[in-house]
Order: structure tokens, then C-alpha cells, then sequence
């Protein structure tokens, strides 16, 4: 599953980021690595951005970019 499909309330866990170069280094950056828990907190009305919270700082992630991070439930509320 990847963090775009994931729906508003829900904790997962970072499992891979599929890309490489800059974009994935960006992501990296942004503190979305493996094994950290994102909680989304909200989607915009067309998708687009996602609000998700992440080692406990607010981020807002395109739905380009959330497609590229797979993760898995699991995460704790």
C-alpha cells in the first residue's frame, strides 16, 4: 500500500521509498524514512495536499510524492 491511499485518522509505518536521486533524498529529508510512524491528519477536498504528522511536526505531502511511499498499518493512534 502507499501513504496516498491511506485515509485521514490513520497511523503507518514508513516501509521503502520508491524512487531514487533528488526526489528521494527530498522525501529523506522531510523525515520520512523507513520505520517512521506518519499519522494523516487530513486530505485536501481534491486530494491534494496531504496533511500527515510526523516525528511530532506537521507536513504537507504531495499526493505525486505520498505515491511513491509504500507503508503498512499498523502504526499506533
Amino acid at each position: 500500500m502507499t501513504l496516498d491511499k491511506v485515509k485521514p485518522g490513520e497511523t503507518v509505518k514508513v516501509v521503502k521509498i520508491n524512487n531514487t536521486g533528488a526526489i528521494k533524498r527530498r522525501i529523506m529529508d522531510m523525515g520520512l524514512t523507513k520505520g517512521v510512524e506518519v499519522y494523516v491528519r487530513k486530505v485536501a477536498p481534491l486530494g491534494d495536499p496531504m496533511e500527515l504528522t510526523v516525528r511530532g511536526y506537521e507536513l504537507s505531502v504531495r499526493k505525486e510524492d505520498a505515491a511513491m511511499i509504500e507503508v503498512i498499518q499498523g502504526g499506533k493512534n
